[in-house]
């Protein structure tokens, strides 16, 4: 009789105390959805997403999708995001996958972001890792898709987007790393940028040269696996490395020569393209 009854008293503590860890989660929850969605609504009466929108097409160097490579918009979607076509402001399977992550590692290593959710955060919040942040972020993603086609989207995605080395946006991007306008870059060029804006700070080729190139091609294996281009194109535009190298004469005035692996800077040099005094600047990497 005594085992039963401290059997119903350990059965009475455990329901009541999954019964309060259920209530303080639920509570918490709440407490910081609202707190998200207060920040939500005070960013769009700070500016409203048209107003946004409108601002960011305004800007100097705006460069609409029809002048971008369809190769740079298809490796942008392969390395950032790619179900981005097939599903709506967040992405369950992402978010599932990253929390899977997160709780066996103890640690915040994935986020699960859509690109919807990435441009939401740069328009209107910060980069810190808070959960009302987060959510402000998801109600804004699904303010932006409400109004505006994945197209849409995706064309401001890559308009304001940091690449590193000071670069925001595809067209100062595309200048400062390859001395070129987006419209002209390489299918080697636009798959080496698709991959800097993961981390800027440790992919962009001015910093990183090599750990540039190593991700460069993490993007041309999630384009195969995405059906974007075979493993034979891969391999093409691996090989095919016809870009501008950033040189630096010692005044300190940087100018750009175009070269491929077929010529190094010694020939460079010896052709008068380089000044005497030049320092070759890792800008891509395959110095």
């Amino acid at each position: 009789m005594k085992a039963k009854g401290r059997e119903k008293v350990m059965k009475k503590w455990t329901l009541r105390t999954i019964t309060v860890i259920v209530v303080a989660c639920i509570l918490t929850g709440t407490f910081f959805v609202g707190k998200g969605y207060f920040m939500f609504q005070t960013a769009l009466k700070e500016c409203s997403l048209t107003d946004k929108v409108q601002s960011i097409r305004a800007r100097e160097n705006y460069t609409p999708l029809e002048e971008l490579p369809r190769i740079y918009m298809d490796a942008v979607v392969a390395a950032e995001d790619h179900r981005y076509y097939d599903h709506g402001p967040i992405d369950i399977i992402s978010i599932g996958r990253a929390l899977w992550v997160n709780l066996t590692s103890f640690s915040l290593v994935e986020g699960g972001s859509t690109i919807t959710q990435q441009l939401a955060k740069n328009m209107y919040f910060t980069q810190e890792k808070k959960l009302e942040r987060k959510i402000a972020e998801t109600f804004m993603a699904f303010a932006l898709e409400n109004q505006y086609g994945k197209d849409d989207i995706l064309e401001l995605y890559v308009n304001i987007i940091y690449f590193g080395s000071g670069y925001y946006g595809v067209y100062d991007a595309s200048q400062g790393y390859f001395g070129k306008a987006p419209s002209e870059m390489t299918d080697y060029e636009s798959t080496l940028l698709a991959g800097i804006p993961n981390a800027p700070s440790v992919y962009s080729p001015d910093v990183n040269p090599e750990l540039s190139l190593q991700r460069q091609q993490q993007v041309l294996a999630k384009m195969v696996d995405c059906d974007f281009i075979t493993e034979e194109e891969a391999q093409a535009i691996t090989a095919n490395r016809n870009i501008a190298k950033k040189v630096k004469n010692k005044s300190g005035d940087i100018s750009w020569v175009f070269v491929s692996d077929a010529v190094d800077a010694d020939i460079a040099l010896y052709a008068g393209w380089i000044d005497p005094y030049a320092v070759v600047m890792p800008a891509t990497g395959l110095e």
